[in-house]
């Protein structure tokens, strides 16, 4: 099978984690897309028998972290919260929104890790080559914040903390 067929079967899970990333559709579209022109062109680089996705989603981590750092040199401002999932259930939404709010509160070395873990089904390894670093570290600040996200759930259910306005 061809690279450019293997990446295709890939490109859902990068939107998933770069809208999760950009928190707009558009932002996120623009950085698979980016992200896939970058696969590509340097498609000759990958080593054939190693694994495609963690190397697709440090392409797109990096172009991620890459277009931060020029928009924090361009402005200050941060980008927007998407619109709430719609969902029949207001409840559910608005634990959603918990949820999402309580992740934007972790750091981000800690809050990555659990998205491509949770979100992206990852397993640590992946995840870990996918940020570009050792299995321990991703390991501790996986576990960090894990622990930080139950705290602020805890929180957030015993209603000492509101992160909705």
């Amino acid at each position: 099978m061809a690279i450019a067929e293997q990446i295709h079967t890939h490109v859902q899970g990068l939107r998933r984690y770069a809208l999760v990333l950009t928190r707009n559709p558009d932002d996120a579209e623009d950085l698979v897309q980016e992200t896939l022109t970058k696969a590509i062109a340097a498609a000759h680089t990958w080593q054939p028998g190693t694994e495609l996705r963690p190397w697709l989603f440090r392409i797109l981590h990096n172009t991620h972290v890459s277009g931060l750092r020029r928009a924090r040199v361009r402005a200050d401002a941060a980008p927007d919260l998407p619109e709430a999932v719609s969902q029949p259930d207001a409840l559910a939404r608005i634990e959603l929104a918990q949820v999402l709010q309580a992740l934007e509160e972790l750091p981000e070395a800690q809050r990555k890790p659990i998205l491509l873990v949770a979100l992206e089904e990852m397993s640590y390894a992946e995840a870990a080559r996918s940020l570009d670093v050792p299995l321990g570290t991703f390991m501790s600040r996986l576990g960090r914040g894990r622990a930080a996200l139950r705290k602020l759930m805890g929180e957030l259910r015993r209603g000492k903390l509101h992160l909705i306005a």
